[in-house]
């Protein structure tokens, strides 16, 4: 597959048919079933063999969006560590020492990062062989000497050809939640460990609620083969690690120019040393290797056959172009014919060059694809390269779409152009927008028989209206009694 040539073009209004094209095509290959079972496969949760054994360090959702109530600043969220049951103590869910947890952010088009934030965290465990417990008393602050399992950060911004800049010296995470006894104020703890940074920007590294919301009965034959098995968020009442970090635009636009520069590409990964083992002890050694990637949800869990998501997961942007066997995945993808199996829907002619475009490249003019509008490549940019454009897997995000006052959950079926694949909101509703259009629902008409989709159509736990957006973890048990 080669590189996507061409000269940039100037912004231009969206058409809203076009984009809803884009999104039925895409998406209905992307976010519905695959093989699998259970919760093993919620958006990028546990999505590979090797990563599912090590969660610590497996990256589960990306969301980038410009933040509503800082407009000229863009929020992105990632989180790690996924399914976390709110009483899994003692050990409750640290952050992995000296692994390194990154945001990139690629400007230029190239597959590369331009500019990295990369979260380090170390760990202080006062317990010693005194107690078992994580806190042996009530925490009401980040200092209290009660909190005895405590984990600091340095947060270092790293741009290519420059000498990486330390943002944050000795960050303080927010502990995990432990319960309402123990913690009877996690919001103040989360505001505590909340770090002013010094381009304008904040940052906090904490505990969530896991902000992704589905019926995961989808994989049993796409709810039961009728749409009868729906109506059950299986994330609720689960936790993640987050690391949400607020950025000027003028720092993540290519020359610092978000008017003429407003494209970026934004994808999580994780990089971690070999563990030398000895009896109680491990011991980091040797490089550091990256063992899990996340850009657009759902990409490894459905779209790519499990012999390769391993290498998926390896693998940077910039070389998913020259990777047949992922690019044919994207092409010919599996999913749609499974559909066609099980409800009789006709499967769109391969290969798929509509989903080579949102995936790989963006949509816009200059990608040369089947959608002539302009959405969210980094050909748009005026300043870039064009050259150097490689097709790389991203969640790409326009910083010039206005904001939506009142954000719909089914984004661009209802004329909200901010939403998913146009970067990613925590209240962007991707499965039912997913189940609409495949049906061929268009802007205003939805299709009657889909219309209540999984039944779940927001997440159980409101999201805030300021950073760092995502809702406070849960601290009751996921097995309630009846």
């Amino acid at each position: 597959m080669n590189p996507v040539l061409g000269r940039p073009r100037p912004k231009s209004t969206v058409r809203t048919a076009a984009i809803l094209g884009v999104m039925a095509l895409a998406l209905a290959s992307s976010a519905l079933a695959g093989p699998g079972a259970g919760v093993g496969s919620a958006s990028s949760h546990r999505e590979a063999p090797l990563i599912a054994a090590d969660p610590q360090v497996d990256n589960t959702d990306v969301y980038a969006f410009t933040s509503p109530d800082r407009q000229d600043t863009v929020t992105l969220v990632a989180n790690w560590l996924p399914f976390q049951e709110p009483n899994g103590g003692p050990n409750f869910y640290p952050w992995a020492d000296g692994a390194h947890y990154d945001i990139n952010i690629d400007s230029q088009g190239t597959g590369r990062p331009d500019v990295t934030y990369r979260w380090t965290f170390h760990t202080e465990d006062r317990r010693g062989t005194n107690t078992f417990l994580y806190n042996n008393g009530v925490v009401n602050n980040l200092t209290d000497p009660t909190l005895l399992f405590r984990q600091y950060y340095t947060l270092q911004e790293l741009r290519p050809g420059c000498k990486p800049k330390t943002l944050v010296e000795h960050g303080t995470a927010a502990p995990s939640d432990t319960g309402k006894a123990s913690m009877p104020d996690y919001g103040r703890l989360r505001s505590q460990a909340t770090v002013q940074l010094p381009n304008g920007g904040q940052t906090v590294a904490t505990q969530a609620a896991d902000p992704f919301f589905l019926d995961l009965r989808v994989f049993d034959l796409l709810y039961g083969g009728n749409l009868s098995e729906v109506g059950q968020n299986t994330l609720a009442g689960y936790n993640v690690n987050t690391l949400s970090i607020q950025i000027p635009k003028s720092e993540l636009a290519f020359k610092g120019d978000p008017g003429r520069n407003p494209v970026i590409g934004v994808w999580s990964s994780t990089e971690k040393q070999t563990m030398k083992l000895s009896p109680g002890k491990e011991e980091p050694v040797g490089k550091y290797v990256q063992v899990s990637r996340l850009g657009n949800p759902l990409v490894n869990e459905v779209v790519l056959p499990a012999g390769l998501k391993d290498a998926f997961n390896s693998l940077p942007p910039s070389e998913d172009h020259n990777q047949p066997a992922v690019v044919n995945k994207v092409l010919n993808p599996e999913v749609p014919q499974l559909i066609q199996a099980i409800y009789g829907l006709p499967a769109p002619a391969t290969p798929r060059t509509d989903l080579q475009e949102i995936f790989l490249t963006g949509i816009a003019k200059a990608a040369n694809g089947p959608f002539a509008v302009d959405l969210n490549s980094q050909l748009m940019n005026q300043d870039i390269d064009a050259s150097r454009f490689v097709p790389a897997e991203e969640l790409r995000l326009n910083m010039s779409t206005p904001v939506t006052a009142n954000p719909d959950r089914l984004g661009i079926l209802n004329g909200d152009f901010q939403g998913f694949p146009n970067g990613r909101r925590p209240t962007d509703d991707v499965v039912d927008i997913a189940l609409q259009v495949m049906e061929g629902a268009t802007p205003g008409h939805l299709i009657p028989a889909l219309a209540a989709g999984d039944g779940v159509n927001q997440a159980d736990k409101p999201f805030s209206a300021s950073f760092p957006y995502v809702a406070l973890p849960y601290a009751k048990a996921v097995n309630q009694p009846n």
